[in-house]
């Protein structure tokens, strides 16, 4: 991903910072509702309206949206609706839909049509067959935080966070036609890499950039400049990405968690001042609790990122709002994090979603077709 307009943060004020969306989505065939290697075909389509708002992706059954910087969750989610529509306009020109899933609902099980990068390509030929299934759609969220030394103690605070920022995503239940068994079968196949999931707690930026120069030298990472852990300091962009999540259903839902990642970030952000380097999480605890979140999802059990106690997940949503209440304030997002948690507790996260729809006649193409009407050809 370019990250180009998501990632032109800017700073408005003394203590608001701009935030930035990408989401990802599949192309699927209106009869088969399987996935079509068509996203080269897309992006030309949609790219003579949106410029380098859209993109390719790793696989050529996807394609991207980036939003500009935006400063209000409003404005995150009228970006959103814009751009899935005007893609979605696209892909109707080629006979196609768009699906916002995180795993492909149907097909997509075996080898992928790999997208024409050579960055890619490197991947491929460092993973081998581990790249066979990896079609996976994510919702990515930038935060303009130009200070990487600050950027890389931020992220040890955001380590303990994230496998409820899962939980709360989890949009991938089904994989090539079958039930995974799990609510986020796209953290699943993320976590089996050496190189995706948590990032390392460090001490500096300078430990930051050795773990991952150390790792690529290993052969564990393909790029030590351009690591893909779930948190990083952009490597080009004057922000800090975080990259933990499924693309959701909806882009209500996609603005109320960059709400709460600024949130995380400007919470973390005052403590790193304040002299706090964050959270010695272990890795390999952190790694636990990723994988428990990435089965169960919302509203399993899991660990509570301040106590370390194991508490459902509606309970450590409440501690979360408490935790970030005057960050979200700061920025009006209150009200949008508190609908979007009162939400997961009435109807559970995407995949609740995906199953209930699972359940109607059709089955799986049912599951589609609820999916690709989230993301109207219309209404721009």
């Amino acid at each position: 991903m370019s990250g180009s307009e998501a990632g032109r943060g800017r700073r408005v004020e003394a203590d608001v910072l701009t935030v930035g969306v990408e989401e990802e989505y599949f192309l699927v065939h209106p009869e088969t509702r399987a996935v079509e290697p068509a996203g080269p075909r897309v992006l030309a389509r949609a790219a003579a309206e949106l410029g380098d708002a859209v993109s390719g992706e790793f696989t050529e059954y996807q394609i991207e949206v980036k939003t500009a910087p935006c400063v209000t969750s409003t404005e995150v989610h009228r970006e959103l609706t814009r751009l899935r529509a005007a893609v979605a306009c696209a892909a109707a020109a080629e006979g196609l839909r768009v699906c916002p899933s995180g795993t492909p609902v149907l097909g997509g099980a075996g080898p992928v049509v790999v997208g024409d990068h050579p960055r890619y390509q490197t991947s491929v030929d460092l993973f081998r067959s581990m790249m066979d299934d990896y079609a996976i759609n994510a919702l990515h969220v930038h935060v303009h935080l130009p200070d990487r030394e600050l950027a890389a103690l931020v992220g040890n605070h955001l380590r303990p966070w994230l496998p409820l920022l899962v939980e709360m995503s989890a949009n991938s239940p089904f994989h090539g036609g079958r039930d995974s068994g799990y609510a986020s079968w796209r953290s699943v196949i993320r976590v089996r890499f050496p190189c995706l999931g948590p990032p390392p707690y460090v001490d500096s930026f300078a430990d930051y950039e050795r773990t991952a120069r150390a790792m690529a030298t290993a052969g564990a990472m393909p790029f030590g400049e351009l690591p893909f852990w779930d948190v990083r300091p952009h490597p080009t962009l004057p922000t800090l990405e975080v990259r933990c999540m499924d693309v959701p259903a909806d882009a209500a839902d996609s603005a109320a968690l960059a709400a709460i990642v600024r949130a995380l970030v400007v919470t973390a952000a005052a403590r790193v001042r304040a002299g706090d380097p964050g959270p010695r999480a272990g890795g390999e605890l952190l790694r636990s609790t990723y994988w428990y979140a990435t089965r169960d999802g919302w509203p399993g059990l899991g660990t509570d990122a301040v106590t370390g106690d194991v508490l459902p997940a509606p309970e450590r949503g409440r501690r979360l709002l408490a935790h970030v209440g005057p960050a979200l304030d700061a920025h009006g997002d209150r009200q949008v994090v508190a609908d979007f948690l009162g939400r997961l507790e009435r109807h559970g996260s995407g995949a609740h979603r995906q199953r209930a729809a699972a359940r109607r006649p059709g089955g799986l193409t049912a599951v589609v077709d609820d999916l690709v009407g989230a993301a109207p050809e219309d209404g721009r």
